[in-house]
């Protein structure tokens, strides 16, 4: 059975806190502390989302609460003096959200996050109605996997049609996410497609090899 990268439809969360644009400011900092979450979806009439509420979006209310911002920073801040003042989750959200969808890869939702600065992303089907979340967290679960799970991976997709007409058997080891391949090649051309192919496994934190040729031992880095 073949492989595939794991999607984000595999390490989401289905179940979502999510608001109304209605939704007061302290019913949102109630929901992130209950929830123990970052951020919140803000959806619309059957389920589509809008935008999202963060930790940041709520900050400048507290930054600003006791101050009286010169002329200069209110020009620089305008946004942040905007929420400052802003009483629901309509006034408070970034929008348009920053979303991802269940059958994106996990590198691509790893790709949007950093890119964007986020911590967690709503799931939206192609209509834009919430499915899921995805956080940081979410998209580390691929190291999780036994080392058995990923040996054994490595063997069927990479090792048995890479090295099929080896002289000898080439051994799979993985331990601690770390994988050892060993064995004796006719050709050791093979060695660097081998070592990009076993590093993009999802769950392989490393790859090294102890592999000879005529009994001279090579390392693939």
């Amino acid at each position: 059975m073949s492989h595939g990268p794991h999607l984000v439809s595999d390490v989401m969360t289905h179940t979502v806190v999510a608001v109304g644009r209605g939704a007061s400011f302290r019913e949102i900092v109630e929901l992130m502390q209950q929830w123990k979450i970052s951020a919140l979806p803000v959806l619309e009439g059957e389920g589509r989302v809008v935008g999202v509420v963060s930790e940041a979006d709520l900050l400048p209310k507290e930054e600003f609460r006791d101050s009286d911002p010169d002329r200069f920073t209110q020009l620089r801040r305008l946004p942040d003096l905007a929420k400052a003042g802003a009483l629901t989750a309509g006034e408070l959200m970034s929008t348009p959200a920053v979303t991802v969808h269940a059958d994106a890869t996990l590198a691509e939702a790893a790709r949007v996050m950093a890119q964007r600065q986020v911590k967690r992303l709503p799931v939206t089907s192609a209509e834009g109605l919430l499915e899921g979340v995805v956080s940081r967290a979410d998209l580390l679960k691929v190291f999780l996997r036994s080392d058995e799970e990923l040996a054994a991976e490595i063997r069927q997709e990479i090792v048995s049609p890479l090295f099929a007409a080896s002289a000898q058997p080439v051994q799979v080891r993985v331990s601690g996410g770390r994988a050892t391949l060993s064995g004796r090649l006719r050709d050791t051309s093979l060695v660097p497609v081998a070592a990009r192919l076993v590093r993009a496994v999802e769950g392989v934190v490393d790859v090294e090899f102890d592999l000879s040729n005529d009994d001279v031992a090579c390392q693939a880095d």
